[in-house]
């Protein structure tokens, strides 16, 4: 992780929360009822349609786009979550991953349960991601002219070991970043580190963590912390 330059935040992935709010069911418990029950029986949570649960009903492995649920799902803040359920954002001494609001764990499996989709590991959702970019614009010196190099871990990618050696940093203007969440070779996903050619600043996004840590001028952290759409926080233990 990058130390503080001089300051840093950990900007926290999204997470929603459906309009029936949260269940006894985790999601590996819905997913095994609906593949053992099939798209035809009934409705396994009652007012709760698959489509609103699966990106692809006919695929229930697949992979989330980063893009918002759908229209009853509703932004569920990290601090709202964490006064609702006494959890902190993030235990003290630990980084914002798999540990997060452990008393929200459904008794069965563990896992989160279905009524609230859970922040991403590895990759900020695009909205997050473009208005990171639109706060970036604002607090680089070039503005959009600003360079800027990209590197995504072979793990976001899905790459076999043996194409580790063709990874490559990717480079360009500030302006033109929004276009790195489509990287071709992935599937929608935000760059794994992001930096400003000067080093004024610094985005790293570890696969294993659901935030993103900003390092950089005390001005961008502050903006960061005080936006109304991002939702960022300092962990003294981490920045």
């Amino acid at each position: 992780m990058p130390p503080a330059l001089p300051d840093a935040a950990w900007v926290l992935h999204s997470m929603y929360e459906h309009e029936l709010g949260p269940t006894d069911m985790s999601y590996v418990e819905y997913r095994q009822a609906f593949l053992i029950g099939g798209s035809t029986g009934p409705e396994i949570i009652p007012g709760l349609d698959p489509a609103e649960v699966f990106v692809d009903p006919s695929d229930v492995f697949a992979m989330s786009a980063g893009e918002h649920p759908g229209p009853r799902w509703r932004r569920l803040r990290w601090a709202e979550l964490a006064r609702r359920t006494g959890d902190p954002v993030a235990p003290e001494g630990h980084l914002p991953g798999y540990d997060l609001f452990p008393s929200l764990r459904t008794k069965m499996t563990g896992g989160w349960p279905v009524g609230i989709a859970s922040p991403s590991e590895g990759s900020m959702d695009r909205a997050d991601w473009n208005r990171l970019v639109e706060i970036l614009l604002e607090h680089s010196p070039q503005g959009e002219d600003t360079r800027c190099l990209a590197y995504y871990t072979p793990l976001v990618l899905g790459l076999e070991e043996q194409d580790f050696d063709n990874l490559r940093v990717r480079a360009g203007r500030l302006a033109d970043a929004e276009a790195l969440y489509d990287h071709p070779d992935g599937e929608f996903t935000s760059p794994t580190n992001f930096w400003a050619q000067d080093r004024s600043w610094v985005l790293c996004t570890d696969y294993d963590l659901r935030a993103t840590k900003v390092a950089g001028p005390a001005p961008l952290v502050d903006a960061l912390l005080k936006d109304t759409e991002i939702e960022a926080v300092r962990l003294p233990w981490a920045t």
